[in-house]
């Protein structure tokens, strides 16, 4: 710190900038505050979940944060900064604790999240593996396990791959034969 700022004396565009930047990052949070507590855990839990199968791969591409944060907007009816600040922890947290949070997180879905709402994942899941055009079988087997802990059957599965299924990589390496 120089000794004319510590003094009052300078102000930086930067310093400017940065302070700006953190109140909108505070007033964002507080707006995160203000949401009922389930529905917090819900809109948690939801982009976690998108993040778990968007990592499979140990990569999340531009294209799948991009889905994520319009899913989320769409879905969870968030503004585009609280989908990015609700992205970012999800991110950093799967990062940091998937291997051991994966099932605890699917399992707190489960039990906020209606029927619909669960089959309305599954679909989101297999967007986000699809926004970067292929989905790996990794990718595939991560949905089929997250259905299963939300213990729904899995033809929900097979419908929602279905919708997808010109993404899907073990088909796009089938040879094509003329009959």
């Amino acid at each position: 710190m120089s000794i004319l700022r510590f003094l009052g004396l300078s102000s930086t565009e930067s310093e400017k900038v940065s302070s700006a930047e953190t109140q909108t990052v505070r007033k964002i949070v507080a707006s995160l505050d203000a949401m009922p507590s389930e529905r917090a855990r819900f809109v948690a839990s939801f982009a976690y979940i998108l993040c778990r199968v968007a990592r499979t791969d140990l990569h999340i591409s531009d294209e799948e944060a991009a889905a994520m944060e319009r899913i989320v907007i769409e879905k969870a009816g968030l503004t585009e900064d609280q989908a990015i600040v609700v992205l970012q922890i999800a991110k950093t947290q799967e990062l940091l604790f998937g291997s051991t949070e994966n099932f605890l997180v699917t399992r707190e879905f489960n039990k906020l999240a209606t029927r619909e709402q669960k089959i309305a994942l599954i679909d989101c899941l297999f967007a986000v593996s699809a926004a970067d055009e292929s989905i790996s079988t990794a990718e595939d087997n991560e949905i089929v396990r997250i259905c299963a802990e939300l213990q729904l059957p899995r033809e929900e599965v097979v419908e929602a791959r279905g919708r997808y299924r010109k993404y899907l990589e073990v088909l796009k390496k089938i040879p094509v034969t003329e009959a």
